[in-house]
């Protein structure tokens, strides 16, 4: 298989759609033969990192509570068959919020689908908490999960990608409290929503990650009702954004209200008040708009607040309807009594995101548009692997890094290939000004996958299909106030793919606010609002015209380059899908493939293109860096005078 594959790489041409089957058979090889590796480079980033110091940030930027606690750091371990009961003795320490496979958690093991992972620590609420509920939050775990407090079983969580909590109050007591939870992940022998991790990892595929690998943190609500989500959607043509405050429960009374406040810096430009449980409106008049040349934000505060009956003595047939202009406008003015009960901060960009028509354009191709304006969107595919920290970025300060670093090479976008990123990722492409395109995880068996050509899409079990959709469903649930993100991808290639069509019509009719890749690459099936290719060709092919659709390329590129000394293994075959040996050759190869595409968006109106890649990952040396981050292949200047004719107008 190693021959075959080395020998399809060589090919160039083409080896997109072989190597994507090749991938797709290889994603199916049974039960590990080898524990992870451990990283022989890492960044300079995960070489800083200690238990005091990993991940300290507030891990939620979009619901900010003022009073938490940081649970990140060493907990004790223990591997188990996943038929034996909870261990009585832990045989060591693990680095929490790293997977048990990276070398960062100090463990660097392997799980297998028979085994179980247990994490134990010990916990002390603050005093202050008094009173108040407890929430338990875990960014995400992969891949199921069940916990218990003080021996008594909390609750159990299933998908690898999604963030959760739990209500621990009942269970707590005073002075410490031992924290258990029990993990098991099938990784690639189940069809669940997993990416691009496999039990054997080689060539498009990678090592797993299993267990805690995000941020674990507790934090005080109030007892009687709190602000569990506040979903944001600008509303740019009409000069507005709807914001809905959700509560933990429907406040089944006429006095609790919500009380909202925009704010341009620390001065409130917009408030108001509505009866909870109703949508909102604040008007922002003369917008700032978000975008990558300039991520304006503005600051929103959403409070709890009582107030008097506005209808008080009006008999309940008398009293307006939910939702009608009367009891809008009574409530806007109701009288606020005494504290908020709950509060919280979070943010919101005006931006839009749409498909239309190029003002100069002479065909009838229409094109991406943001803010009602055509511009063109060029990116990298962002795999967003570490090579000691596996699918965690080790820090603020890393995930800054590359993303300044695509800024001032002259992208403005990048797909976020079938990996769900920590909340603070999304926070910083926000802040800094880039946008998103959003894959959904892949997942399936062996007989699920398609192959290039294929007329009929694969048949799904009820019960995979239930799954991909929940966790789908919930990663646009919790990532919906990103304006960065502009694109849902909902299929790559033919991995898994099923229904495209009900589901990028599912996909649209859940968040209008944004497009819809459907399919990115192989078997376009006519839905969503993009026609997607992927071409690795020395020269990039252009996509064939649509009248109803963007034409993007959603993969290129591929030039692969081995830089000595900072490969993941230098015993093995590092490859690209053209591979050379030296600034120059990469250089030339970059800016022909380039060419290409500055013609294709002149002459053809194509919409974006995703260029091959942002780092190499593990023996994929396909990188605009080397995985450890630390050699630029093609000095930034240069990239951005290559990438410049993309943004005349």
């Amino acid at each position: 298989m190693t021959n075959l594959f080395s020998g399809l790489l060589r090919a160039g041409s083409g080896a997109c759609l072989i190597m994507g089957s090749l991938g797709a058979a290889l994603a199916q090889t049974p039960a590990p033969t080898n524990v992870p590796r451990a990283a022989p480079i890492m960044s300079r980033w995960e070489k800083q990192l200690t238990a005091e110091n990993a991940w300290r940030e507030y891990p939620r930027p979009q619901l900010v509570r003022q009073q938490w606690q940081n649970l990140n750091g060493l907990w004790e371990y223990a591997i188990t068959p996943k038929t034996a009961p909870a261990p009585t003795t832990f045989g060591g320490q693990i680095l929490v919020p790293f997977c048990v496979e990276s070398t960062v958690s100090k463990v660097n093991k392997p799980l297998t689908p028979d085994q179980r992972l247990w994490y134990r620590r010990n916990v002390t609420v603050p005093r202050e908490w008094n009173g108040q509920r407890v929430l338990l939050h875990f960014g995400a775990v992969d891949y199921e999960c069940s916990l218990w407090i003080n021996g008594g079983l909390v609750g159990s969580h299933t998908g690898g990608s999604d963030a959760f909590s739990f209500d621990v109050t009942d269970y707590l007591k005073d002075g410490q409290n031992q924290v258990l939870l029990g993990v098991t992940d099938p990784t690639s022998t189940g069809e669940q929503p997993r990416g691009k991790q496999l039990l054997n990892p080689n060539g498009i595929w990678y090592t797993p990650v299993s267990g805690i690998w995000q941020t674990v943190w507790m934090e005080p609500v109030p007892k009687q009702t709190y602000i569990d989500e506040v979903r944001v959607t600008p509303e740019v043509d009409s000069g507005r954004v709807r914001v809905e405050v959700l509560l933990d429960k429907p406040a089944n009374n006429r006095t609790t209200a919500i009380r909202l406040t925009a704010l341009d810096g620390n001065q409130t430009i917009a408030t108001t008040l509505v009866r909870a449980g109703r949508v909102a409106y604040l008007p922002i008049r003369t917008p700032k708009l978000w975008s990558p040349d300039r991520p304006f934000l503005y600051n929103l505060r959403a409070e709890v607040v009582t107030v008097n009956d506005p209808f008080e003595g009006v008999a309940n047939n008398q009293r307006p309807r939910r939702g009608a202009p009367a009891e809008q406008t009574a409530y806007a003015s109701a009288t606020v009594t005494g504290s908020p009960a709950d509060a919280v901060t979070s943010y919101f960009a005006m931006r839009k995101i749409t498909i239309g028509r190029r003002p100069d354009a002479s065909t009838n191709q229409p094109v991406l548009l943001l803010n009602n304006e055509f511009v063109f969107q060029n990116g990298p595919l962002d795999q967003g692997w570490w090579p000691g920290s596996l699918l965690t970025p080790p820090s603020d300060e890393a995930m800054s890094f590359e993303i300044d670093f695509l800024k001032k090479s002259g992208f403005n976008m990048l797909r976020k290939h079938i990996k769900v990123e920590p909340a603070r990722y999304y926070y910083l492409c926000d802040k800094l000004g880039i946008l998103v395109w959003q894959d959904m995880p892949s997942g399936f068996l062996e007989g699920q996958n398609e192959s290039p050509g294929d007329v009929a899409e694969p048949l799904r079990r009820s019960k995979g299909k239930e799954q991909f959709e929940l966790e789908l469903r919930r990663m646009m649930n919790q990532l919906h106030n990103h304006p960065s993100i502009v694109t849902w991808v909902v299929h790559n290639e033919g991995w898994g793919q099923y229904e495209n069509e009900r589901l990028a019509a599912w996909v649209k009719g859940l968040d209008p606010s944004r497009v819809v890749n459907a399919v990115s690459g192989w078997n376009d099936r006519g839905a969503g609002d993009f026609y997607d290719i992927h071409t690795y060709e020395p020269e990039p092919r252009a996509p064939a015209p649509k009248t109803d659709r963007v034409v993007v390329i959603g993969e290129f590129g591929g030039i692969g380059w081995p830089v000595q000394g900072h490969l993941w293994n230098p015993e093995m075959r590092n490859w690209g899908y053209q591979t050379y040996q030296s600034a120059d050759e990469v250089l030339k190869a970059y800016q022909k493939k380039y060419a290409k595409i500055v013609d294709y968006y002149q002459n053809q109106a194509l919409s974006a293109a995703v260029y091959t890649q942002t780092t190499d990952v593990e023996g994929e040396v396909n990188g605009l860096l080397t995985y450890d981050r630390e050699v630029i292949k093609i000095p930034v200047e240069t990239l951005r005078k290559i990438h410049a004719p993309l943004f005349k107008k």
